[in-house]
């Protein structure tokens, strides 16, 4: 089991889900509230996930390779990400399902978390692949997927100072979440 394809997996079932809400008649507000509950729930459960796991693990592995600058840029630039996919995904909940504002509100969604996740899989999992070794890879994978298990039917949205995020991650000062890392020590290569 390994972290990064634990996220390409995830990317992949919001992709899914997108494609599965542009392919429901407008008329069926059961099935569209259904399926975007379902993802409006995964993606916040899936960026907190990264955030609680994941990009700490790429700061550290980053600044320890000598490539700081790089995977702070990458951190960064996700976490302005995330916010951008939480307020669009607030903005949908703004409006009555299968409206016109409502369909714009998702498609802000979907174009800013496929934004994310090209640059995501381009990026950030690119770098971790080559700069974490297996069994660190393996031991996130186990705490990501507990997290989203635990964390199933959702998390509150929080928008996150991505600068303040990044600080805060280095520092080993991250707010606790809901998703404990439980799991031993992360800190090995």
């Amino acid at each position: 089991m390994d972290i990064t394809q634990l996220i390409l997996d995830d990317h992949h079932e919001q992709r899914r889900l997108f494609a599965i809400i542009e392919q429901i008649d407008r008329s069926d507000t059961e099935s569209l509230s259904a399926v975007w509950g379902r993802l409006a729930a995964f993606l916040e459960v899936h960026a907190a996930a990264e955030e609680a796991i994941f990009y700490p693990e790429l700061l550290k592995v980053g600044i320890a390779a000598r490539r700081k600058a790089g995977v702070e840029g990458e951190t960064l630039d996700a976490i302005h990400d995330h916010n951008e996919i939480r307020d669009a995904v607030a903005e949908a909940a703004r409006h009555s399902v299968g409206s016109d504002d409502w369909y714009a509100a998702v498609a802000g969604a979907n174009l800013a978390n496929g934004d994310h996740m090209a640059e995501e899989e381009r990026e950030g999992l690119t770098d971790f692949r080559r700069l974490a070794g297996l069994q660190r890879r393996h031991d996130l994978a186990v705490a990501f997927a507990a997290f989203e298990a635990r964390n199933v039917t959702g998390v509150e949205p929080v928008d996150k100072d991505p600068a303040a995020y990044v600080s805060q991650a280095e520092a080993g000062t991250l707010p606790a979440s809901d998703g404990s890392l439980r799991i031993g020590d992360l800190r090995r290569a």
